[in-house]
């Protein structure tokens, strides 16, 4: 892939193989750049994480190898950290994509395939894999449509990842439309936009009276957002005081 956009940080990762801990480190490394770029700097981000699959078919299981539970919570923090990120955060698949791929799309904000990739479910055993990937299924694209998935967990097309709701674009075109996602989402404000993804995450699973008090805090945060922004630059010293002497 070509140089990306300014602004942007990515992540490319290889999108087969089983949980590992670096893996767990490389992406904890990643989310600790995009937070360390939060905070330092007044220039908006974009995180994204590229995915390369196989040319020759996704296979292996997942998690697979023999990480134990341990493993498994800590790679469930660092997704966790990947959704909660103060900046828009973008997926980019090409080739068969297995391993971690559907666990790092479901955290993403958008999600861009080539046409040629496909995706594969976690499987481990035979079987579905359990972890939070089924949770984040229900809550982004059903209950009805996840439960297929279960019964025919086989390799998804992108074109039928995006019928189900998985993948946001899918194109001939990967390069060129990352890097316009990349421009398009780069004037974001990753703090502000971190707020409103938070109250949509948990609106499935909050009560009505109990969402009230949490979005009003996001609207008076939002008020005192625009009046910051409306304030009139101050004037530099040297005009205050009549310039040099």
């Amino acid at each position: 892939m070509p140089p990306t956009e300014k602004g942007t940080l990515v992540l490319d990762l290889a999108a087969e193989g089983p949980l590992s801990p670096e893996l767990v480190r490389t992406v904890n490394e990643f989310c600790d750049r995009v937070e360390d770029h939060a905070e330092n700097s007044d220039s908006a981000a974009v995180a994204m994480v590229r995915l390369h699959g196989g040319e020759n078919g996704a296979t292996g299981s997942w998690p697979g190898g023999d990480g134990g539970i341990r493993l498994v919570n800590r790679w469930e923090r660092a997704l966790r950290r990947m959704e909660r990120l103060a900046a828009v955060t973008v997926v980019v698949l090409t080739g068969r994509c297995a391993g971690p791929a559907l666990d790092l799309v479901l955290t993403a904000d958008y999600r861009i395939a080539a046409t040629g990739a496909t995706l594969a479910p976690p499987i481990d055993a035979g079987h579905f894999w359990p972890g939070m990937a089924l949770h984040r299924l229900v809550t982004q694209i059903g209950v009805a449509r996840t439960r297929r998935l279960l019964l025919r967990a086989g390799e998804l097309t992108a074109a039928r990842s995006a019928e189900l709701g998985l993948l946001d674009e899918v194109t001939d075109d990967i390069d060129g439309v990352s890097a316009a996602r990349a421009h398009e989402f780069g004037g974001v404000a990753g703090p502000e936009f971190a707020v409103r993804r938070r109250l949509v995450l948990d609106a499935p699973t909050s009560a009505f009276d109990d969402a009230l008090g949490v979005h009003l805090a996001a609207c008076d945060r939002a008020l005192r957002y625009a009046r910051r922004l409306a304030e009139p630059e101050p004037a530099p010293v040297a005009a205050l005081t009549g310039g040099a002497r």
